[in-house]
């Protein structure tokens, strides 16, 4: 067996059934212990994040800001390839089990951001460090402590993967592809961008992600709803399809091949935890630099991240995607996207060049903070400058290189850094609740 081989294999196990399910079940259960909290208090969540423009509280960055930076991360290649991706493979009816999967994967994500301020730590620096590797150390007896490192090494490593050389690979390619730009240019030049960004930490990152993050999603929203309202007439008939299609299948029109009720299930739910990361345990170190006293205000912040992420920008591609019927060509991935905006639009294709190029650029930033945060915990503030570095140096490599084996070692590491975390959740699940019931019960809130 080739060494590939052997890494697809166990990245097979690693995202099967098994893991899909723990992911889901965590929400669901998290959700049923919160009495859908996450639910009903979107509305106050919304209020919480636009009075979080300035920090009240210990930390280095204000609420918004750590949210934007939690999106930098998140809004990327999956919101445009993923989705498109699983809609080829899962039919319209995936983008349903996205939905399902967002709706529970928010009580996760609240759960996560609860626990990040709740068991943070200052750095060496005085800067604040937390996330899953903290709160199974500060909130679980030392015979966990063992996950809590596991989770640092698998998220160090992971991020040169996933959002590190592949990004840069996958934006070399399409400037190659469209512009002709050779990728040793567009390595040197993403090097230095990025950068000039993370060397200076994580408050040029979050201000970077705060100005960033939310003009190229709310540009890609409005594009995708152009498209939508050009072809009004026909969005209900594409929500018909998507829901029907979720219950009994999608028969196989033109070159698209059908699929299976369960192949819906498998790739909505596997697309929509890729997307919006809820589980995986990034967020949370994001989440944890919040300036904040409040673990439950910035836990019902962070829910909000998977709520923009899925129920609002991964809905936009995928219902563009069935309303102009492009499904049915048998293309994939990015291209896929780009066919349907290009029917609609003239040089409609360039909203998912300039999305890719965005996205990719800003994963690159927001994930070199979790790397970085990965690293200050296995072996102090020392590793902080070695890290960027690498990382930097790592972004032009990763552009001329075939990545194949790459990712999919990153992805299975990615579902490594999953197993900590969710086992952390269930077992601090009583803190949660407990500081959430205390929470909105000061004060009548």
């Amino acid at each position: 067996m080739t060494f590939e081989a052997m890494v697809t294999l166990i990245n097979g196990y690693a995202w099967g059934p098994a893991m899909l399910v723990l992911l889901l079940g965590t929400g669901i259960y998290l959700s049923m212990r919160l009495w859908f909290l996450t639910l009903r208090k979107i509305p106050t969540a919304c209020g919480l994040l636009i009075g979080g423009f300035s920090g009240q509280g210990k930390g280095d960055i204000p609420p918004f800001k750590a949210l934007m930076t939690s999106l930098s991360a998140t809004i990327g290649t999956g919101n445009i390839a993923g989705v498109a991706t699983a809609v080829a493979l899962g039919g319209p009816g995936a983008i349903f089990w996205m939905w399902i999967t967002a709706l529970f994967g928010m009580a996760t994500k609240y759960a996560e951001g609860v626990l990040a301020v709740r068991y943070r730590e200052q750095d060496a620096l005085g800067g604040y460090s937390g996330g899953p590797m903290y709160y199974i150390r500060n909130g679980l007896s030392k015979k966990w402590r063992p996950l809590a490192t596991a989770f640092a090494i698998f998220g160090a490593m992971a991020g040169f993967g996933l959002a590190n050389t592949v990004q840069s690979n996958s934006v070399a390619q399409v400037l190659d592809a469209n512009l002709g730009i050779p990728w040793q240019a567009t390595g040197v030049v993403l090097m230095i961008l990025v950068g000039a960004v993370i060397l200076g930490g994580i408050k040029r990152i979050a201000a970077t992600a705060g100005a960033v993050v939310p003009a190229m999603a709310i540009a890609y929203i409005v594009m995708s709803l152009l498209v939508i309202l050009m072809n009004l007439s026909e969005v209900p008939a594409a929500i018909a399809t998507i829901v029907a299609a979720a219950f009994n299948g999608a028969s196989a029109a033109g070159g698209f091949a059908g699929a299976t009720v369960w192949a819906a299930l498998r790739f909505g739910v596997a697309r929509g935890i890729f997307s919006n990361e809820a589980g995986l345990g990034s967020a949370p170190i994001a989440h944890a630099a919040a300036q904040t006293n409040e673990p439950v205000e910035q836990g019902m912040i962070a829910m909000l991240g998977t709520f923009i992420d899925t129920l609002i920008v991964c809905t936009m591609t995928g219902l563009v995607i069935v309303i102009t019927g492009v499904f049915e060509t048998g293309e994939s991935g990015a291209a896929l996207t780009s066919m349907a905006f290009a029917q609609s639009i003239p040089g409609g294709e360039w909203v998912v060049t300039v999305g890719v190029l965005l996205f990719a650029i800003t994963t690159m930033i927001g994930w070199s903070f979790y790397g970085e945060r990965c690293v200050v915990y296995l072996v102090g503030t020392r590793g902080i400058l070695p890290f960027r570095v690498l990382w930097v140096a790592a972004i032009p490599v990763g552009a001329g290189l075939n990545l194949g084996v790459v990712w999919l070692i990153a992805d299975t590491l990615n579902a490594f850094m999953a197993i900590p975390n969710l086992i952390a959740l269930l077992l601090l699940s009583p803190v949660v609740i407990a500081l959430s019931k205390e929470y909105f019960a000061r004060d009548g809130r």
